[in-house]
């Protein structure tokens, strides 16, 4: 390889690494409990997870497109209800006039053409939800996480 595309190339991993890394600490500040992995589990360079007895656990990871991705378990319906709602309002998901936070037991679903972003929310018996968010850009994917968070502070206030 010629140097100056060698050294145009290692730029480039390097702005990238930034990226990553910044990426990485974005998510931790939007959701505190998030912790780098150290052993990646997934394709993804950066990798994060969290859990806590009652609240539930989770993974959330950039790729290496710089889409993010989350999946959290066993979470409180309550709270996962209200940061959609924030971000999204009551009838994004077809859920029903109380949004996630009133929706029956089901898997509840939203394919975004535009971005090619996958949203499932799975609502379970006795208030607990299950959700996952795929191929979002990292703006969107930290708007959720700290509207999360924030409705995880409510719901273990309340």
């Amino acid at each position: 390889m010629q140097p100056h595309v060698t050294r145009a190339l290692h730029d480039w991993h390097a702005a990238w690494t930034v990226h990553e890394r910044a990426a990485q600490d974005a998510m931790a500040a939007a959701f505190p409990a998030l912790k780098p992995v150290s052993e990646r589990t997934t394709c993804c360079t950066v990798q994060m997870r969290w859990q806590k007895d009652g609240e539930g656990s989770g993974l959330a990871c950039l790729d290496d497109h710089g889409r993010a991705t989350i999946e959290f378990k066993d979470v409180p319906q309550e709270a996962l209800g209200q940061a959609l709602d924030e971000v999204f309002g009551h009838d994004w998901f077809d859920a029903g006039p109380e949004g996630i936070r009133g929706a029956a037991p089901g898997t509840y679903n939203y394919d975004d053409e535009a971005t090619y972003a996958e949203y499932e929310i799975d609502v379970k018996e006795g208030g607990i939800a299950s959700f996952g968010i795929s191929y979002v850009t990292i703006e969107d994917i930290v708007t959720i996480l700290d509207e999360f968070e924030t409705a995880l502070a409510a719901h273990r206030s309340a």
